[in-house]
């Protein structure tokens, strides 16, 4: 069982669901991104670059000089640090998404969106520990519900459900761990999911 919570926790690791978010818009309704098949690739690998390579290597490299004792994060006190420089390259990403790609306007929304997710996980931090796995799949969640209700042609309704599977998925994980607890991978994955819909909500 927790050989299985583990590998749920990895694949669905919060630094690599802004991809995920972004391969689902490209099969499932490719038009929104505004991005021509043929340079699709290469916004996917852009976006994977930025929002999982940079987060990673930043990751280890505060690993090797004691700044954190593991990747994994565990206690709270270790967060801070790590959250605002993956804060910091979320910000600095979208920024230049906006500033040299601003034809790209509904990816740049959604980077957005992610990019406060991490502000306001960040900021709570600072007073409390919460599951950033529950937060990041609760938040793909929210994200994809607008777009599920407002998308006539129902493109978007089996990655919704699996969605939030995948979510109720990664809040038992990360309790078979015993890596959080019950209060809060709720509470990650209700901040998640309330961030996602109100964002899409204010900005599409």
């Amino acid at each position: 069982m927790k050989v299985l919570a583990q590998i749920v926790s990895v694949v669905l690791h919060p630094l690599l669901v802004t991809t995920y978010l972004v391969l689902v818009f490209r099969f499932f309704m490719p038009g929104f991104l505004l991005v021509s098949q043929d340079n699709m690739n290469v916004i996917v690998a852009f976006v994977f670059l930025l929002t999982f390579i940079l987060p990673t290597a930043n990751l280890l490299v505060l690993r090797f000089f004691g700044n954190i004792s593991s990747l994994t994060l565990y206690h709270r006190g270790e967060r801070l640090t790590p959250f605002i420089f993956i804060g910091l390259i979320y910000v600095v990403a979208t920024l230049f998404f906006f500033w040299r790609l601003s034809f790209l306007v509904n990816l740049n929304k959604v980077m957005l969106i992610v990019t406060v997710m991490i502000g306001i996980a960040t900021v709570v931090t600072l007073f409390f520990k919460i599951s950033i796995h529950s937060l990041a799949m609760g938040g793909v969640a929210g994200i994809l519900l607008p777009f599920n209700q407002a998308n006539e042609t129902g493109a978007l309704l089996v990655p919704t459900a699996v969605a939030l599977a995948l979510t109720g998925a990664v809040m038992s994980a990360r309790l078979a761990l015993h890596a959080h607890t019950f209060r809060e991978v709720w509470h990650g994955a209700w901040v998640g999911l309330l961030i996602g819909i109100t964002g899409v909500i204010l900005l599409f």
